[in-house]
């Protein structure tokens, strides 16, 4: 989405894998090798950073220095969160097992306090509504690609139950967008 909607759209991850499925999907965007603790952009390069899905794996004093030193002022950062917002088309019983794991490995909150310690303005939040239809596939990468299955050690056979508990076919999840944005200041 980003990348219809803007000039030029950088994307940085760490991964080796998840960077070769971007560049397939998304062969606009400028796909580099990197982490937020380490962005390989130069200083005051960019107009807007956002964090889809991602920022607890990240929110900790280096990783938002080093947004802030890549973000122009006046640039904003915006933190994405779909969550569930209603029923997903898939089977319950997958569901019900995907509602089991998360509540068992949920990990540790971001520091909420953490942007405060940086040059940013006043944080807003704001929602929208929408769906996403998504073939089996992709329903079973994002369950390989969250957090609290990605960490742990018994990853494939978790993977191989879910998939066996879902059936081909396209799935609708009604999800809510929660952001966070506010904008960099100057020093």
């Amino acid at each position: 989405m980003l990348a219809d909607r803007y000039a030029h759209v950088i994307a940085v991850e760490p991964l080796d894998e998840l960077r070769a499925v971007l560049a397939e999907r998304v062969p606009e965007a400028d796909v580099h090798a990197g982490a937020a603790e380490a962005i390989p952009l130069t200083d005051a390069s960019v107009d807007a950073v956002f964090a889809g899905q991602a920022f607890h794996w990240f929110a900790n004093d280096a990783a938002v220095a080093e947004i802030v030193r890549v973000l122009r002022p006046g640039g904003v950062l915006a933190l994405l969160w779909n969550v569930p917002n209603g029923t997903p088309s898939v089977p319950p019983a997958y569901n019900e097992r995907l509602e089991a794991l998360h509540d068992a490995g949920r990990p540790e909150p971001p520091d909420e306090n953490v942007l405060d310690r940086f040059p940013f303005g006043e944080k807003r939040e704001e929602d929208l509504e929408h769906e996403q239809v998504s073939p089996r596939d992709d329903v079973l990468a994002l369950a390989a690609s969250v957090s609290w299955i990605a960490m742990r050690d018994d990853r494939e056979d978790l993977l191989a139950e879910l998939g066996e508990l879902l059936p081909p076919g396209e799935y609708v999840f009604p999800l809510r967008c929660e952001m966070t944005w506010t904008i960099r200041s100057s020093d």
